[in-house]
């Protein structure tokens, strides 16, 4: 069975078409990170037009990259919640018509069970039940997913989610949009002791998270430092706060774990690329004997074949919709459309 995905919830436009949720056919992804840049983040008007600029040329590729047409296709999927609203409404409006055209099947999909999903594809005999970490610039969750399509947050972020964090960080520490990249790639030329910095935690909810405090804490040191006309070293500075975080979420994830007695972990998301959680989660994992499975790196960021893996077992529980289908800006991922 073959599933096109369409993706349109923040900056990047991508379509891919998978094979059974499993094997990808095609992906193609349009990213706009360059010009966000010129404003230190996502413009979300902006990224609704070049969504609306790039989206058809992008379906095109995929398709033809995939050697198919439209009619060869068993059902069009789409990221129609959470995220920017501008944008989503540019993919789902355009699927819907896709869909309509070529007389397909309409599947509405969880921008967060599709990140889940991107490890279907990077390890196919990954099959739930299992624990996921998932990670993003806007979102972090700690998952029980006792099914392709059922699935319960077990802990999550009361404010900014890790991504966020790392990039307010970063921006703070002078370095360019997308910052959490950066700060991954500057913190590994730094010393993650060389600051104290707080592990914040939410008092009875132990699963939860809380990173506005030591975005906060990272930022003061910055400006007192200005203030007293001290330098910092950027690199030790990323490195403690990367650390920080990463400390975060390892102690929630394997207190999750042990909570609920699972053996099989699973990490999703933008964040589940950053070189020093995979190292941790790695070694950790190792150290108790856990599965762990991962997204290999180019499936950790948005993209359609996430979105059409997801989309495979959306349309095989009977998630599919009508053509009155609507974006949603926030949405929980328990909830099926």
């Amino acid at each position: 069975m073959k599933i096109l995905g369409i993706e349109s919830s923040c900056d990047e436009t991508s379509a891919a078409v998978v094979e059974d949720g499993r094997k990808i056919l095609s992906n193609v992804v349009a990213s706009q990170v360059e010009e966000h840049k010129l404003y230190g983040g996502v413009v979300p008007e902006i990224a609704s037009r070049r969504h609306c600029e790039a989206i058809s040329g992008v379906t095109r590729k995929a398709l033809d990259d995939a050697g198919i047409g439209i009619s060869d296709i068993d059902a069009v999927a789409v990221t129609y919640a959470p995220g920017l609203i501008g944008a989503l409404l540019v993919g789902v409006n355009f699927a819907k018509g896709l869909a309509m055209s070529g007389g397909r099947p309409l599947v509405p999909v969880h921008h967060l069970r599709a990140h889940i999903a991107a490890n279907y594809i990077t390890s196919p005999e990954l099959e739930p039940p299992f624990l996921c970490l998932v990670v993003s610039g806007g979102h972090t969750h700690i998952i029980n997913a006792a099914g392709y399509t059922d699935l319960r947050v077990l802990g999550r972020t009361r404010d900014d989610a890790a991504g966020e964090a790392f990039d307010k960080a970063a921006r703070a520490m002078g370095m360019p949009y997308p910052g959490g990249v950066e700060m991954d790639k500057v913190a590994e030329g730094g010393r993650p002791d060389a600051f104290k910095l707080p592990r914040p935690s939410v008092d009875g909810a132990p699963l939860d998270f809380s990173f506005s405090g030591l975005k906060t804490n990272i930022i003061n040191i910055i400006h007192n430092a200005a203030q007293r006309g001290e330098e910092l070293s950027v690199p030790d500075l990323a490195a403690s706060f990367r650390n920080a975080v990463v400390d975060c979420l390892m102690r929630n994830f394997m207190a999750a774990a042990e909570q609920t007695g699972a053996k099989k972990l699973v990490t999703a998301g933008g964040v589940s690329a950053n070189s020093l959680l995979r190292r941790r989660l790695a070694g950790e994992c190792k150290k108790r004997g856990f599965e762990l499975f991962m997204p290999r790196l180019s499936l950790c960021g948005d993209n359609g074949a996430m979105v059409a893996s997801q989309g495979y077992y959306e349309f095989m529980a009977g998630h599919t919709a009508g053509y009155d289908l609507n974006a949603c800006a926030e949405m929980p991922v328990g909830q099926n459309a």
